[in-house]
């Protein structure tokens, strides 16, 4: 089966924890891995610190994320390895290609997400009408950005 698009790399890593301090203990003061960035969002319940590890186009990000309120969905520290993130080179076009597959998406479509590349989730579950789950993995696709496209193919 020809696919009108390639997966490239893993993009990110997002972790959930009922406190991201704690998560900040690991990754970043053990790990050392470099917060690069913050993200806060009341409609996704998230409070997260984009932390990295590599360069350039080999740069994975972590996200260690705590809800802004604990008792409300979605509930980003239910589950600890929230999401993985994968690169995409053409992100409409595997959108478009999956979903004629039979592949759930979760709501939203495609939006920028927190590092400011276009995003979309697929579904941990799939259904009757899109059969096609992540088997309880929540998985975002991610536009790579043309030098990650370049590097990575």
């Amino acid at each position: 089966m020809t696919k009108p698009f390639k997966i490239l790399g893993i993009q990110q890593v997002a972790i959930g924890g009922p406190d991201k301090t704690k998560l900040q203990k690991l990754w970043v003061d053990m790990f050392g891995l470099e917060v690069t960035g913050t993200f806060k969002s009341e409609r996704e319940n998230v409070d997260e610190d984009i932390c990295a590890m590599g360069k350039g186009p080999y740069k994975v990000e972590v996200d260690l994320m705590q809800p802004i309120d604990p008792d409300k969905k979605p509930a980003v520290h239910a589950t600890p390895l929230n999401h993985i993130g994968l690169w995409v080179d053409n992100l409409p076009v595997a959108v478009e290609w999956l979903t004629a597959q039979g592949v759930r998406f979760a709501p939203g479509g495609i939006r920028q997400g927190a590092a400011g590349y276009d995003i979309t989730f697929l579904h941990p579950k799939g259904n009757d009408e899109f059969p096609i789950g992540g088997e309880g993995v929540l998985i975002e696709l991610v536009q790579a950005p043309p030098e990650v496209v370049a590097a990575l193919s």
